[in-house]
């Protein structure tokens, strides 16, 4: 099965560090991401942009604004996909990525959202 895990991250706290900080963090993500891909179960990866444009139906139409679908602090900041036997496995995988462990004050965290197979109720 498949699992779509989606990084967050707050980005307000992220744009106050210094290069030199963030760079030193983009290093350490960079051992937590050798470790993630090595599992070979990872499908893909992205990071994401900051901007968010959101599309909603209002009065039968397509309504697009800016901004992320729920408000909050956090935004997606990548993205990556997972083939896995369970959750438990999806979830170990997972936590391999840099937002679960490190950036402990910048919001960072990990959703784990399993794939529908073909559409559902």
């Amino acid at each position: 099965m498949k699992y779509l895990c989606l990084a967050y991250g707050d980005q307000s706290k992220m744009e106050k560090l210094t290069k030199a900080e963030f760079e030193a963090l983009v290093a350490r993500c960079k051992v937590h991401d050798a470790e993630l891909k090595a599992t070979g179960q990872v499908v893909l990866t992205e990071s994401l942009e900051w901007a968010v444009t959101t599309i909603r139906p209002k009065n039968g139409k397509p309504f697009v604004t800016d901004g992320p679908f729920v408000e909050t602090k956090e935004t997606v900041g990548g993205l990556f996909v997972i083939e896995a036997r369970d959750l438990n496995d999806a979830i170990r995988v997972a936590s391999l990525h840099p937002a679960a462990h490190l950036g402990d004050g910048f919001g960072w965290g990990i959703e784990v959202r399993p794939i529908a197979d073909g559409c559902h109720q």
